[in-house]
C-alpha cells in the first residue's frame, strides 16, 4: 500500500522474524480498545521508511513502522501478522476491522459451506463418476465425506500405499477408513514402483513431483478399472495453493505440495478441490459439521510426500527404517504425554550427518535424528513448541536405545518463519 500510494519501502538492514513489540497510539482506529504494547509476530526482510500522503503512523515495532491509518480514505495497513495465534489480541484486531470499520457481516459457516459445495459438486460431476484421493488425514477425509454427499455410490475413494507412510499406517488407516462406512474405499499398495521411481533421488523438489506423478499414475490406473472417470477429488487447501504456486498477487514459491506443483503437465483429470480457499481449522470446522470422528478431525497434518522429505537425501529402505521407528517413539510419547492435541505437528526427520558417540564402552558413527514441534493454527506461521524436559528426555532415550544406526537427538527450536515446519 506505501509502495502503491507515493511511500517508500526499503530493505532492512535489519530484519524482523518472529516475535515483536508493538507500540501503538491511543488514537489508533484500528487498535481502538487495546492495550499498548502488544507482543506480535513478524515476517518480514524490508520495512516503509516513508508513508503516503494522507497516512499516519500509528504503530512501531522496534525496527519498522508498523501500522498505518488514512481514515479518510478508509485505508489501513499493518507489517505484521494479525492472524497468527502468536500474535496477541489478532483476533479482535480482525474481528474490529472487519465489522466496526469496514462494516462486513459475517456470514461463512461450516453448514452453508457444507450445502453450497454439495451443490457445486453435483452440478458440475451430473451423472458422472469421480475419483478421490484419500490418505486418512483430515483434509481428503473432508473432502471425500463432502463429494461422498454429492455423488453417493459414483465416489470411489483410493488410498495408496506409497512406501513412504509411517509406521503401520497402511493397515490402520485403512481399517479406520473403512470402519467409517459412507465411504466406499480402495487401498493399493503401491509402495514399490514409488521407491523405485526415489531411488538416488536427493533434491526435495524433485522428491516431490516424482510422487505427485506417480500418485497420478496409480489413480489413472484405478480410474480405468472404475471406467469413465473424469474427476480427481482432492483434499487440497489454501496453505498448499499459496506456498507452490503464486496465486492472487506476488507470492513467491515456497515449495511444490505434491498435490499442486507437483502434478504432471498431461494431467488428464478435472480436479475437484472442494477445501481449495480454506485454512485447516476451518476444514476441522467442516469435518465436526459433518460428523466425522473426532480422531479423524484432530489428527495431525501429515505431508502427502510422507517420509520422503522427513529423510534429507536419498530414500533408502534402511534410512526408512530408520525415521519409521524414531517417528513411532515421537508419536507414542507425545501422545502419553497428553500433548498430541496441543500441537500442531510433532514428527522425527533423519539428518544426512554422522557422529561420533559412546555406546556399551564402544565408539559409533551412527546417524543423527532431529525431533520437530510445533504450535500453529493454519501452517502458515508457527513457533516451536516448550516440551518438557522430562519428555523430550524420554523421546531422546528411548529413540537411542530402540533405533538401531542412530546415536544422537536434537530438538528443533526453530519458528515458522523464518524455517518452515517440515525440514524439506
Amino acid at each position: 500500500m506505501s509502495s502503491k500510494l507515493g511511500g517508500k519501502v526499503e530493505r532492512a538492514e535489519r530484519r524482523e522474524y518472529g516475535f515483536a513489540r508493538l507500540d501503538f497510539s491511543p488514537h489508533s482506529q484500528l487498535l481502538c480498545g487495546l492495550t499498548s504494547p502488544l507482543r506480535v509476530w513478524n515476517s518480514h526482510g524490508d520495512h516503509v521508511t516513508a508513508v503516503p500522503p494522507g497516512f499516519e503512523v500509528t504503530g512501531r515495532t522496534e525496527n519498522a513502522i508498523a501500522v498505518i491509518e488514512n481514515p479518510e480514505t478508509r485505508m489501513y495497513a499493518v507489517e505484521f501478522h494479525p492472524e497468527v495465534r502468536h500474535t496477541d489480541r489478532g483476533d479482535e484486531i480482525l474481528k474490529r476491522f472487519v465489522l466496526e470499520v469496514a462494516k462486513i457481516q459475517p456470514n461463512w459457516f461450516p453448514k452453508s459451506f457444507i450445502e453450497e459445495t454439495v451443490e457445486r459438486v453435483r452440478e458440475r460431476v451430473g451423472g458422472e463418476r469421480a475419483l478421490c484421493a484419500l490418505s486418512g488425514g483430515v483434509d481428503s477425509s473432508v473432502a471425500a465425506t463432502l463429494v461422498g454427499r454429492a455423488l453417493g455410490e459414483r465416489l470411489t475413494c483410493v488410498f495408496v500405499n506409497n512406501g513412504v507412510l509411517r509406521k503401520n499406517e497402511f493397515e490402520t488407516v485403512t481399517e479406520r477408513l473403512r470402519r467409517e462406512g459412507h465411504l466406499h474405499v480402495e487401498a493399493m499398495d503401491a509402495s514399490e514402483r514409488f521407491l523405485r521411481n526415489l531411488a538416488g533421488v536427493t533434491d526435495p523438489e524433485e522428491k516431490r513431483k516424482i510422487i505427485g506423478r506417480e500418485f497420478i499414475r496409480v489413480f489413472e490406473e484405478a480410474a480405468q478399472k472404475v471406467g469413465n472417470v473424469r474427476f480427481l477429488v482432492q483434499g487440497t487447501l489454501y496453505p498448499d495453493v499459496i506456498e507452490s504456486v503464486s496465486v492472487r498477487g506476488p507470492a513467491a514459491v515456497i515449495k511444490s505440495h505434491h498435490n499442486v506443483g507437483g502434478l504432471p503437465g498431461d494431467l488428464k483429470f478435472e480436479l475437484i478441490e472442494p477445501l481449495r480457499d480454506l485454512f485447516k481449522d476451518e476444514v476441522r470446522a467442516v469435518g465436526r459439521e459433518l460428523g466425522l470422528d473426532s480422531e479423524i478431525v484432530n489428527r495431525q497434518p501429515f505431508p502427502g510426500p510422507g517420509l520422503a522429505v522427513r529423510i534429507l537425501g536419498e530414500v533408502t529402505e534402511q534410512r526408512l527404517r530408520i525415521v519409521r521407528e524414531a517417528d513411532a517413539v515421537v508419536q507414542e510419547e507425545v501422545l502419553a504425554a497428553g500433548f498430541y492435541k496441543r500441537l500442531w505437528q510433532s514428527f522425527a526427520v533423519l539428518l544426512p550427518v554422522s557422529s561420533v558417540g559412546v555406546m556399551g564402552d564402544a565408539r559409533t558413527y551412527d546417524s543423527t535424528i532431529a525431533v520437530r514441534a510445533v504450535e500453529s493454527e493454519d501452517g502458515m506461521t508457527a513457533d516451536w513448541a516448550k516440551l518438557p524436559a522430562a519428555l523430550l528426555e524420554r523421546i531422546s532415550t528411548r529413540i537411542v536405545n530402540e533405533v538401531k544406526g542412530v546415536n544422537r537427538v536434537v530438538f528443533d527450536i526453530t519458528s515458522k518463519p523464518p524455517g518452515t515446519i517440515e525440514w524439506e
